[in-house]
């Protein structure tokens, strides 16, 4: 599996987290990785004849959209399959997708679902370059042309900001508070534009960042990542990673087939 990473044009930046190119060329299917939630959604543009992906023991042979919230996935890439990836960050992708997120949460469609030919169209442009960049520089193309007719929540915005920078703890109440929204209001606006309630999301961003904690500090134990990441003890820590995983924290770490 070669996998290429490319800049995002600046307009794009701050809903677009990541682009890139994924091209399965060895000579058989990959081995399947289980790739954990992460509260965001992502498209993958097959430019090649070839079936995309097993996805939870199901083939999807084009373009796809995950929405990747609070469940892990079991991936397999066909041999001869190459994509173009974009993973937004999360709460911005209903920019790209105008339906609610809650309704596709956890579940990987068919991009023509949600953008019918215009999929096929970008497909058929994409298998016509010569390169990847010209295929990267097509999608962030048309990504810059449906974002010029939406406009940014300015609450959702806040709350997004104040999470990442409480390390995930702020309470619920107090985006209530700060924002003036009622608290079934801002829950209506999550799941509308994230896909999971503030509490769940928050929920998920605190094991996230447990993940990352993992990567950076591989001498901590367990239970110091637990605590920097928020975890009042451990119990609620190992539920989380059982929940978002199928697996303990420990099997987490020592697991080659798990993608985090």
């Amino acid at each position: 599996m070669r996998i290429q990473s490319y800049d995002i044009i600046p307009v794009l930046q701050p809903y677009v987290k990541l682009i890139c190119t994924m091209e399965c060329d060895d000579g058989a299917d990959t081995s399947y990785i289980r790739v954990l939630p992460d509260a965001c959604v992502e498209l993958f543009f097959n430019y090649t004849s070839t079936p995309l992906a097993i996805i939870n023991d199901e083939l999807h042979k084009r373009s796809i959209a995950t929405f990747r919230m609070s469940r892990p996935m079991d991936v397999q890439m066909r041999k001869g399959a190459g994509v173009v990836a974009i993973c937004f960050h999360p709460g911005m992708a209903h920019k790209f997708i105008q339906v609610p997120m809650h309704t596709l949460s956890n579940t990987t469609i068919d991009l023509t679902d949600i953008w019918g030919c215009t999929a096929a169209e970008i497909e058929d442009k994409m298998a016509g370059c010569s390169n990847n960049e010209e295929r990267v520089g097509l999608v962030q193309k048309h990504l810059f042309k449906k974002l010029v007719n939406s406009k940014d929540d300015l609450q959702l915005a806040y709350c997004l900001k104040q999470a990442q920078l409480s390390g995930r703890l702020i309470p619920v109440g107090r985006l209530v508070s700060n924002t003036g929204l009622s608290q079934r209001h801002l829950s209506r606006k999550f799941q509308d534009y994230v896909g999971l309630s503030p509490k769940e999301y928050l929920r998920v961003s605190r094991f996230i960042l447990s993940l990352d904690h993992l990567k950076r500090y591989p001498v901590f134990s367990l239970t110091e990542v637990a605590y920097k990441s928020g975890y009042y003890d451990q119990a609620h820590f190992i539920r989380d990673y059982k929940d978002y995983t199928g697996c303990t924290p420990r099997e987490v770490v020592r697991a080659r087939h798990i993608l985090y």
